[in-house]
């Protein structure tokens, strides 16, 4: 059995990894469910199926069967327990909806355009010479993963940029708000140490690192490969005797 000192430590380590693969996962889904409005909203339906599951059905399989006793149910608890429970589905929706626009932004570039012009164009090609789909294959698949990568560009900031912004709330609130039994709305200020300030000004950096890296990468221009020059034709050798002088 693991002592306390360390179980907090995993039980982090296991939030992080779950809010941390979350973006990913739904993004993921979405493209799979069709990518459209609909997808999302269909993505949507399958977190909240995954939220009744794990916070509705197990708590009360938990407290039916004996395993744990009921707890004294306070209004004040169970309203800001269901506030907890808002702020995080609107968190998870919000995320859906930021990977649907990451999408669109990401199609309305000149880059995803050009690419996805070209993965057309190859496609109507081998409809249209079916004796050559061998060999409109291979640059057909090439110029299709360059079109999936394009469209997954705006992901890569959705969580830095979240879960840059959430510690930084949360820290604020916290240093305001200082609820008691019965008293939710008691707020106040507490000195913290300064090395928090630092902190706070480091994910802001990190934060505006992030928005300039997305920048500096659209601003960056493509590397064009220059065609190769075709090799020198080579004949046979010439059998016509040497001019003399």
């Amino acid at each position: 059995m693991l002592d306390n000192r360390y179980i907090w430590l995993l039980c982090v380590g296991l939030a992080g990894l779950s809010w941390g693969v979350y973006v990913p996962i739904i993004f993921y889904g979405g493209n799979e469910l069709g990518g459209r409005a609909n997808a999302r909203l269909m993505a949507i339906l399958c977190v909240g199926a995954a939220y009744f599951l794990i916070g509705v059905v197990l708590p009360l399989a938990l407290f039916l069967t004996g395993q744990f006793e009921w707890p004294a149910l306070k209004v004040t608890g169970l309203v800001f327990s269901g506030l907890a429970g808002v702020s995080g589905a609107v968190g998870a929706i919000c995320v859906i909806f930021a990977s649907q626009a990451a999408v669109a932004a990401a199609q309305g570039t000149e880059q995803y355009q050009k690419t996805d012009a070209e993965v057309q164009a190859r496609t109507k090609e081998a409809q249209e010479h079916p004796e050559r789909a061998a060999e409109i294959k291979p640059r057909l698949e090439e110029e299709t993963e360059k079109r999936a990568t394009l469209t997954g560009r705006y992901r890569l900031f959705i969580a830095p940029l979240i879960f840059g912004l959430a510690p930084v709330i949360n820290t604020l609130v916290s240093l305001m708000w200082h609820p008691k039994r019965g008293e939710p709305f008691h707020f106040g200020y507490t000195t913290p140490h300064p090395m928090l300030w630092v902190g706070i000004i480091l994910v802001g950096v990190g934060a505006a690192l992030v928005l300039y890296s997305k920048e500096a990468g659209e601003s960056a221009p493509t590397p064009k490969v220059a065609p190769s020059s075709p090799p020198p034709t080579t004949g046979p050798a010439s059998t016509a005797p040497e001019a003399k002088s």
